[in-house]
């Protein structure tokens, strides 16, 4: 895998950004149907937030554009993804604090740190329909793979996006539907495997992003 450096971090958040816009109305829709049906609006709205404050500043090293990511995104996402998107770049920004790029290792680290925050913040876990769900897939690849397939953790990613569907949501708004809430792919799930995704293919080249099919979100 290829380091990631501050230039590609500054990348990523970009792709990033237009991925949001693209999917935005499939994350409202997903949204509408377990919770106030903004999702997709929202982070769209705090990711290009976040592109344009990269190109502008030019951190310098990874740690510091997660730095930025964070505090851009506490004023311009609204409801819990903004604080639980926040968390978790504050802990990729410590986690690689003092490092010119990122590594496999340090990659190792800071999906870890970022997992254990946002568990924290949201007092979710695994299998609440979260995007929980997903992180937690992530950090099983890396802790498995020596060295790291980042095609499978893409794939992990997506994997575990689909299998929030079936499931009952026990945390946020969704959680009040009780059983009504199975039969939909939890949005926070969704715009997590779809960073994943523009994280791992700037970090190791051949990369094949999922081709979501909507129909089964």
């Amino acid at each position: 895998m290829q380091p990631l450096t501050a230039e590609a971090f500054v990348r990523v958040m970009d792709a990033y950004a237009q991925v949001l816009a693209e999917f935005r109305d499939v994350l409202n829709e997903l949204d509408n149907r377990i919770g106030d049906g903004d999702h997709g609006t929202n982070m769209a709205r705090g990711f290009s937030a976040v592109a344009e404050k990269l190109k502008a500043s030019q951190p310098t090293t990874p740690a510091a554009g997660c730095q930025t990511v964070a505090m851009t995104l506490l004023g311009t996402v609204g409801g819990a993804s903004g604080p639980l998107y926040s968390t978790a770049f504050l802990k990729l920004s410590a986690a690689w604090n003092g490092r010119a790029d990122v590594d496999e290792e340090a990659l190792r680290g800071g999906v870890a740190a970022a997992l254990e925050g946002i568990m924290a913040r949201g007092r979710a876990a695994v299998g609440d329909k979260t995007m929980v769900d997903v992180w937690t897939a992530v950090q099983r690849e890396l802790q498995t793979e020596q060295p790291l397939d980042a095609q499978r953790a893409v794939e992990a990613a997506a994997a575990a996006a689909l299998a929030t569907k079936p499931l009952t949501a026990r945390k946020g708004r969704a959680a009040y539907l009780g059983d009504r809430s199975q039969g939909t792919v939890d949005p926070g799930s969704l715009s997590s495997a779809l960073w994943f995704a523009e994280l791992f293919a700037a970090m190791s080249e051949g990369v094949v992003k999922p081709q979501w099919d909507l129909s089964a979100l």
